[in-house]
């Protein structure tokens, strides 16, 4: 679990790690922007495979929230495209605004500074290049966004709990203009991904790596004997376990076996841990 400085890319992290821990098999489970800190969460060998289940936990940000203007990346790396006198706004009006129209199911434009892929491109080097293209609102759901006064009026701290593929920096950016003006997002910070918090992460060239068992232990995770866990490395559907799953199946010694997901009646895999020759 990485604590990723301001300054290197997600990719940056990566490199890093792999010649640290002399293993090729590493990705992590969601980009943070250079200037962004925060919780990395990465994954080493085999984990890679299950990667997606952590891209899918809940993200936790802080960050600040500069009224008054706008940039062309919505942060303050970029260029400022527009200035607005926002001196009568309040943080009354700030909390009232964010309850109404950027807590809970809201759908989402992403910035043009992204790495979503469109015709085969990511936005942000589309952006590099100058250009911008349509795209699509998306679904994401705000769990919390709370908005606290700082010493500066024009500069609002906010904390932001929210799903998967939400862009905090277009949270700000809606915020600006739902009160009149225009915004951009500063010191980003994201401080938990699901139970992962940022004080149990460290550095990318001194911090610990965790058990696969324990990489996925947001999930409900169901120990199983050996006989079944011979079905498992066999990719054999299983009775359901209790609940929606997915679960995570564990092994008589702890290790993790696999991933599996609700088919009917059925628990069927997803992702298996391949069996060690």
């Amino acid at each position: 679990m990485v604590d990723k400085p301001a300054g290197m890319t997600s990719h940056d992290v990566v490199g890093l790690l792999r010649r640290r821990l002399g293993e090729r098999r590493i990705g992590h489970s969601g980009t943070l922007d250079p200037d962004a800190t925060g919780v990395l969460l990465c994954g080493v060998g085999n984990l890679t495979r299950f990667l997606r289940y952590l891209t899918d936990l809940p993200k936790t940000y802080t960050a600040e929230v500069v009224l008054g203007a706008t940039t062309n990346t919505l942060d303050d790396s970029g260029v400022v495209t527009a200035t607005f006198n926002m001196s009568g706004v309040t943080v009354e009006q700030a909390r009232t605004l964010v309850a109404e129209h950027l807590t809970g199911p809201i759908m989402q434009v992403p910035p043009m500074v992204s790495a979503i892929r469109i015709d085969g491109k990511r936005l942000h080097e589309l952006a590099r290049e100058g250009i911008e293209v349509e795209r699509a609102a998306r679904p994401v759901t705000v769990h919390r966004y709370d908005v606290s006064a700082t010493d500066d009026p024009m500069v609002f701290a906010i904390e932001v709990q929210c799903s998967s593929g939400t862009y905090i920096r277009t949270l700000a950016a809606d915020l600006g203009e739902l009160l009149g003006g225009g915004a951009h997002v500063r010191k980003l910070r994201r401080t938990a991904i699901g139970s992962f918090s940022v004080a149990d992460a460290a550095p990318p060239d001194s911090c610990e790596v965790l058990a696969m068992a324990d990489g996925l232990r947001d999930y409900v995770t169901v120990a199983i004997d050996d006989d079944a866990a011979r079905m498992v490395r066999h990719g054999r559907s299983l009775p359901r376990f209790e609940g929606e799953g997915p679960w995570a199946v564990l092994g008589s010694s702890g290790e993790l076996l696999a991933m599996y997901e609700a088919d009917g009646d059925l628990a069927k895999p997803a992702v298996v841990v391949p069996e060690q020759s």
